[in-house]
């Protein structure tokens, strides 16, 4: 007979292990409490515009290929991914602009035309970063980690000898400043670091393997949006016999002193073998577990939280000539940004925006002579956070015409937004926490929750605010180890 798999929630991690475990012969379903799957990979659709509320970025697209493969299809016949020639455009305060071209050559002539600095710099910086990937991936991304039998390999012996070389001593400031005499070129770096929801000037420089994936692999955008990955994920799931359940809220996780027996659903108790948790981590212990004597829950629960997010989505009348489809404007004091968000639990007075513009190459995403604009500042997760979206929005606007010359503020022809509070309403994430623990210390980014509980039996983790992390490929690794490990302790 079958085991039987229940996953709480439909995010990208939840759908990939779903698929690795129907295809490998367990009866999966999932449920999902919104009416729409995706979880943070949302959507709006609203008077001709079209927006993804959540990730706007793809790279390392082989395991999303590998996923695809693992059923017998190619990615390209159902999903469409286009590596972005610019994938950043930087503005910062004084007026200057960095390009982030996807080519490597064009890369360092731009870093060297930029700043005046040696390109060496950077071609070592980007061999220091390649050396932590190659270090850590097969550990830290691609398996479950602090498994013993991933360390009783020759990988992991090398790894074991060679910590020093990843770097996990530094804050990744203080690495990238010891690379770059640009301070633009170092807070180009620092920003990485909020790909999680961190701060550069506490978390390890173990994290600088992010701009090596994002620069050796590329970056790249989904056709007709991000969506269309959830959607596509959703119809393989379906294929391959999982079953999906939309508006069904998982009230408990049923436990049986130790083992876990099945779920609440909308009411009613359904009995599982096994449960993946891809909803939150906190939401998962605090909500759908309850108390326990455990310290697993109370380990993580302490961790500092990650940054949230507001979110405006403007339909602009206009077409932007000096944007590319995503662009950082900068603060000009960016440690104090980060003080005000993770000390202070402010707002910043000077915020980082993020835009970005999908209609610059999905054109179907605004009318004809207007674009899309997601324009995003990080927020802190606190609970009661103060703000007045009105002055955020003024705030944000005043930036943007200043950085861009573009003045937006009778160009705005439809308007929605997100803030911290609606987004835990929607994901359930604790005050909007967008990644669970932050990794703040020097060994949080290590101590993850891992995939398999190790109180409850029965009980895995998959998602964002899980081992490995968030950002579309490391969900969909996430499902994966989650699948593996479910095979090997549950077959």
């Amino acid at each position: 007979m079958k085991k039987r798999v229940a996953i709480i929630g439909s995010g990208i991690g939840g759908l990939s292990a779903s698929i690795y475990l129907a295809r490998d012969g367990f009866d999966v379903t999932i449920f999902e409490k919104n009416s729409f799957l995706g979880g943070k990979s949302g959507e709006i659709v609203a008077n001709r515009f079209r927006f993804d509320t959540g990730p706007t970025l793809v790279t390392m697209p082989f395991v999303l290929e590998e996923l695809f493969l693992f059923t017998g299809k190619n990615l390209s016949d159902h999903i469409s991914l286009k590596k972005k020639e610019i994938v950043c455009k930087y503005f910062y305060p004084d007026g200057s602009v960095f390009n982030e071209y996807s080519n490597k050559e064009k890369l360092i002539d731009e870093f060297e035309n930029f700043t005046g600095e040696k390109k060496d710099n950077l071609i070592k910086f980007l061999n220091y970063s390649k050396r932590i990937y190659d270090l850590t991936a097969e550990l830290f991304l691609f398996n479950p980690f602090l498994d013993l039998k991933n360390f009783l390999n020759p990988k992991g012996f090398k790894t074991l000898l060679n910590f020093h070389q990843i770097d996990p001593f530094r804050t990744i400031h203080k690495a990238n400043s010891s690379f770059f005499n640009s301070s633009k070129i170092i807070q180009l770096f620092d920003r990485y670091a909020t790909y999680n929801g961190s701060n550069p000037y506490k978390a390890p420089a173990t994290l600088n393997i992010i701009p090596f994936v994002e620069i050796e692999f590329g970056g790249y955008h989904s056709q007709g949006g991000i969506y269309r990955i959830v959607e596509k994920l959703a119809e393989l799931a379906k294929e391959v016999g999982v079953k999906i359940f939309a508006s069904s809220e998982v009230e408990k996780i049923l436990i049986n002193k130790t083992n876990v027996e099945g779920l609440k659903v909308n009411g009613l108790e359904a009995p599982f073998d096994i449960v993946i948790s891809n909803a939150d981590l906190y939401y998962t212990y605090s909500n759908l577990i309850g108390k326990t004597n455990s310290r697993e829950p109370e380990r993580y629960i302490k961790q500092e939280l990650s940054t949230s997010a507001i979110i405006f989505y403007f339909g602009v009348k206009g077409v932007s000539n000096n944007l590319e489809m995503d662009n950082i404007l900068f603060s000009e004091k960016y440690e104090s940004e980060f003080n005000q968000l993770f000390v202070e639990k402010l707002i910043p007075a000077d915020p980082t925006v993020h835009i970005h513009i999908s209609a610059k190459e999905n054109k179907t995403d605004a009318p004809e002579d207007f674009e899309n604009w997601y324009v995003m500042i990080n927020a802190p997760s606190v609970e009661n956070l103060k703000f007045e979206i009105s002055e955020v929005k003024k705030n944000i606007l005043t930036k943007i015409k200043k950085m861009t010359g573009i003045d937006l503020e009778n160009k705005i022809v439809f308007e929605a937004y997100q803030t911290p509070e609606t987004l835990e309403k929607r994901t359930s994430g604790l005050f909007g926490s967008l990644y669970g623990p932050s990794s703040n210390s020097r060994y949080s980014a290590f101590l993850r929750q891992k995939n398999k509980s190790s109180v409850y039996n029965g009980l895995y983790f998959c998602g964002g605010t899980v081992h490995p992390g968030g950002g579309i490929p490391l969900v969909i690794l996430s499902g994966k180890i989650t699948a593996d490990l479910i095979r090997r302790y549950e077959k």
